[in-house]
């Protein structure tokens, strides 16, 4: 009888680090062809379709650009975008490529951590090769600032970086984007942008306990839904809605709120007017 206890304890614990291991060894995306020919200057333009200048510029506070330091609040405590200038110790001029290029694909750090959620990798993952490559040149090409961010003021448990591994094996798909072949090539630019580096679900889908997207895409989180849907029962239609992502008002003659006023001052009043057209099919469910 102890005998058979023993060997039963055995068989579940030898499951329980089975469990472990697999949650705490989530798996890396495709891999990437980083040999091709950077563009700085498209790369730029990223900065500004990613929302990097937004989160990653202390606007509140006049910092520097790029230079990190603008809190981000959360339901588990207050995050500090990181400096991401290419000064080789305050920022990222360190980085290899492919370190970067894991950071956004994978979100993993350049020591082998798990980045938190909160620097959205699981919309960057999506993102194209090419633009990968050029985000990293366009990055390394803006002036270096030497400024230091306070750290994260996280609570425990949420203050263990090994937890997010397990979180990333059970909500975090490393994938790339896929045009869908019946839609026309303006309604597939403007999902690759919402969908991708532009990570609008990253507000307006619903998280559950823990912070993972849990929901139907852009139906409302902790900002409004932005479906078709809701967006026609506001009064939009396509002109609306790109007069509204480039400074204008909404249908009820209202400014966007706070955040959304600097996704729009600081990213999408700097896209091409193509990009914008792209994203409002999509939005509207237009081609």
């Amino acid at each position: 009888m102890g005998r058979r206890i023993f060997i039963g304890l055995a068989a579940l614990a030898a499951a329980g680090v089975g469990i472990a291991a697999w949650l705490l060894s989530p798996q890396p995306g495709p891999g990437r062809d980083l040999a091709l020919t950077p563009d700085a200057e498209h790369g730029q333009y990223l900065l500004r379709l990613g929302g990097c200048v937004a989160c990653h510029t202390d606007t509140q506070n006049n910092g520097a650009f790029l230079a990190g330091g603008a809190p981000i609040e959360s339901p588990f405590g207050t995050f500090f975008a990181p400096n991401i200038t290419p000064h080789p110790q305050a920022g990222i001029g360190a980085w290899t490529l492919e370190e970067f290029s894991r950071a956004l694909s994978d979100g993993v750090g350049r020591q082998g951590e798990h980045l938190y959620p909160a620097f959205p990798y699981d919309f960057y993952t999506r993102m194209s090769d090419q633009d990968i490559v050029d985000l990293y040149a366009g990055l390394m090409a803006v002036p270096a600032v030497q400024s230091s961010n306070p750290p994260h003021r996280l609570g425990f448990p949420f203050s263990v970086r090994l937890g997010v591994a397990a979180w990333k094996t059970m909500f975090f798909e490393p994938v790339r984007f896929a045009p869908d072949t019946t839609r026309s090539d303006l309604w597939n630019r403007g999902a690759y942008i919402v969908t991708g580096p532009a990570h609008c679900g990253a507000c307006h889908t619903p998280r559950n306990a823990i912070g993972a997207t849990d929901g139907a895409p852009l139906s409302g989180g902790i900002a409004p839904a932005i479906t078709a849907e809701a967006l026609e029962e506001l009064g939009y239609d396509r002109a609306w809605l790109e007069d509204v992502l480039t400074g204008g008002v909404t249908p009820e003659f209202d400014i966007p709120g706070k955040e959304m006023a600097e996704v729009i001052s600081e990213g999408t009043m700097h896209w091409t007017a193509e990009d914008i057209t792209a994203v409002a099919a999509y939005l509207l469910d237009e081609d």
